[in-house]
């Protein structure tokens, strides 16, 4: 069975409350509940949200070291500034996705460049929830 970790960034805890317009009304316990209604029979998952960029990247090297199979990462503001988030998923050598729930190239210019996104095999964006499901079916079937 593989072990996929789903990692969520800053403010993504605020998910069904902080601006449902762009994000939904879903939480990120709904999310969670999803996923494992979905692929829990498929494969380990483990969840892990942090609004502090130094316990994603503590949480990566654990995963690493766990020997995780697959990483999808939402590492919402931290995508756009965070070189040490990159850098933290190049040293990994994790298949990982980056996940954006809204489609970041319809927002803010500054939303439209990811530090990270060159650290992962595949970027989705613009989904919403199913970006999650997507991401997992795809580490599944690699």
């Amino acid at each position: 069975m593989k072990k996929i970790a789903i990692l969520n960034g800053p403010n993504l805890d605020r998910l069904g409350k902080r601006e449902p317009e762009i994000y939904g009304r879903a939480t990120l316990a709904d999310l969670e509940a999803a996923l494992r209604a979905e692929f829990g029979a498929a494969a380990q998952l483990e969840f892990f949200q942090s609004n502090h960029e130094g316990a994603l990247i503590d949480k990566i090297a654990a995963l690493t070291d766990a020997k995780f199979n697959g990483l999808v990462i939402n590492g919402g503001a931290f995508t756009h500034t965070s070189v040490a988030l990159r850098d933290a998923l190049l040293g990994a050598h994790l298949p990982t996705i980056e996940v954006h729930i809204s489609n970041i190239y319809k927002r803010e210019e500054f939303r439209h460049k990811s530090l990270t996104a060159p650290a992962c095999i595949a970027v989705i964006t613009g989904l919403g929830l199913e970006g999650y499901h997507a991401a997992i079916r795809f580490l599944l079937k690699s």
